[in-house]
């Protein structure tokens, strides 16, 4: 009779520890749920051709002009293979942005969160779980597309006075800045997205921080701008790939920190949100 009825016991313990909930499985199950959306492959792809391509396009307009004997415009004066290489980091920005917002706020659109969170009681290991799939993503897309694009356009400009290679000083940790960069924005759009369960709201947010903000500091006086403007989303962000750093711009290391810290207060808003508010 024991026997017999432990056997129920220990069928429901085995039962309960097989469906334990985990990070793991937590995040396999973001995983998962990422890559079933179509609007992830389209927008990483979209994101990954622009890089490329606007890259690919600003070497092969800068050859053009060399051997055709124009005089540069003031705009390309100063330029290097590598600042022309990722011409296109700006707009990859925003497409992987953009899908770090639907990465959130898609399932508050559908009413999927209500069952996420009902799998996840806890909710916070869904936020966590979101944000570093994604970010770890946007990090590969944006590495690889950056690498590849410098490959591209070193090989257009390897006969011209600009010509770097891959070998040359701070081009690799510039090139691993980009995939810092757009890894960090993709995580600060899930938590915009997670923040304000909208997908308009989301992305009106991200563009408006890290292209209308910054537009918006030559309204202040000369005496703040500096102070001021280094510190923003933006620009710490393109300190982390920038080859060169002057006067007024944040080195590498203090740009990733200052905008680590940014994504790190967007997620805590999204964390504060998501425990205190009903679905």
């Amino acid at each position: 009779m024991s026997i017999v009825a432990e056997k129920p016991r220990e069928r429901t313990r085995h039962i309960q520890q097989g469906t334990k909930l985990t990070a793991v499985r937590v995040v396999r199950s973001e995983w998962a749920k990422l890559w079933s959306l179509r609007s992830t492959w389209i927008t990483l792809s979209v994101g990954l051709l622009v890089l490329l391509a606007f890259g690919t396009i600003a070497a092969l307009q800068y050859n053009s002009m060399i051997e055709s004997g124009a005089e540069l415009d003031p705009e390309w004066a100063g330029a290097s293979t590598l600042t022309l290489a990722l011409f296109g980091v700006p707009f990859a920005m925003i497409a992987l942005g953009v899908l770090g917002v639907l990465t959130a706020s898609g399932e508050y659109t559908t009413g999927l969160i209500r069952s996420t969170l009902a799998a996840v009681p806890t909710r916070l290991p869904v936020l966590w779980a979101k944000a570093a799939v994604y970010g770890a993503l946007a990090f590969l897309v944006g590495t690889v597309g950056a690498f590849a694009v410098f490959l591209i356009a070193g090989g257009v400009l390897s006969d011209t006075s600009i010509a770097m290679s891959i070998s040359d000083p701070g081009v690799v940790r510039s090139l691993l800045g980009v995939g810092a960069y757009l890894g960090l924005v993709g995580m600060a759009g899930v938590a915009l997205g997670a923040l304000l369960r909208s997908t308009a709201g989301g992305i009106s947010a991200l563009v408006g921080t890290f292209m209308l903000v910054p537009g918006l500091m030559s309204l202040l006086p000369e005496s703040w701008q500096e102070d001021i403007t280094r510190y923003l989303p933006s620009n710490a962000g393109e300190s982390i790939f920038a080859l060169q750093h002057d006067a007024g711009t944040l080195t590498a290391g203090a740009g990733l920190v200052v905008l680590a810290g940014w994504t790190a207060l967007a997620l805590g808003g999204a964390a504060y949100r998501m425990r205190r508010s009903d679905v």
